[in-house]
């Protein structure tokens, strides 16, 4: 699977990239821990996904989700056969949820983990939102808590469509690309130093 390969959709394709981005998961930042997780049903024909989070005791400062969705079909909105959908959370503290620029820099995180892996992407689109909780009663004591979101999905280039020529090329690396890029975003969200020259991580949320 390390050779480049033509990419034609089709279940034995799909099982063949699942399979490498179950062993990309060893590749991962030894902070990262991921586990399988079921899929969505009604938004593709074949649908993996995958949950994500800290190890130890940072466990709730991030976690995510990233979701790969296959319709040998394509769809016109995926520009291609395959999408990729994440979602990642971060707990943050109350004066960076005020910062005007959180959105900004929450989403250069992701086009900047997608480049330095050269995970090749095309229609990417997404949205960061930040949301505060006030805690009242009994649950004062727990404080109040807030959170910085990023929902986002992407087409990897080596299920492009509409093209004239031969069938776009994959191999497990470009597939392991991807699941790299987002297990340094959620690095990025949890505060942890970066791995990536070019990758600013959010300040880690003081106790």
């Amino acid at each position: 699977m390390g050779a480049a390969e033509s990419f034609e959709p089709s279940p034995q394709i799909f099982h063949a990239v699942i399979d490498a981005m179950r062993t990309g998961v060893g590749r991962l930042r030894p902070e990262i821990t991921v586990h399988e997780v079921a899929a969505p049903t009604r938004l593709a024909p074949f649908a993996f996904a995958l949950a994500g989070d800290l190890a130890g005791d940072r466990a709730d400062a991030a976690a995510g989700r990233l979701v790969l969705l296959m319709d040998p079909d394509g769809q016109p909105a995926w520009q291609g056969s395959a999408r990729l959908v994440c979602y990642a959370r971060a707990s943050i503290d109350p004066e960076l949820a005020a910062d005007p620029l959180l959105a900004e820099v929450t989403w250069s995180w992701l086009s900047e983990a997608l480049e330095t892996h050269g995970a090749r992407s095309h229609a990417v689109g997404g949205t960061v939102t930040t949301t505060s909780s006030r805690r009242f009663g009994v649950l004062r004591a727990e404080g109040d808590s807030f959170d910085v979101e990023l929902r986002c999905s992407w087409s990897p280039d080596w299920a492009l469509a509409g093209t004239d020529g031969p069938a776009p090329t994959w191999s497990s690396a470009d597939v392991t690309a991807h699941l790299l890029a987002f297990g340094d975003l959620l690095a990025a969200m949890a505060g942890l130093p970066p791995a990536l020259s070019g990758v600013v991580p959010l300040p880690q949320r003081r106790a």
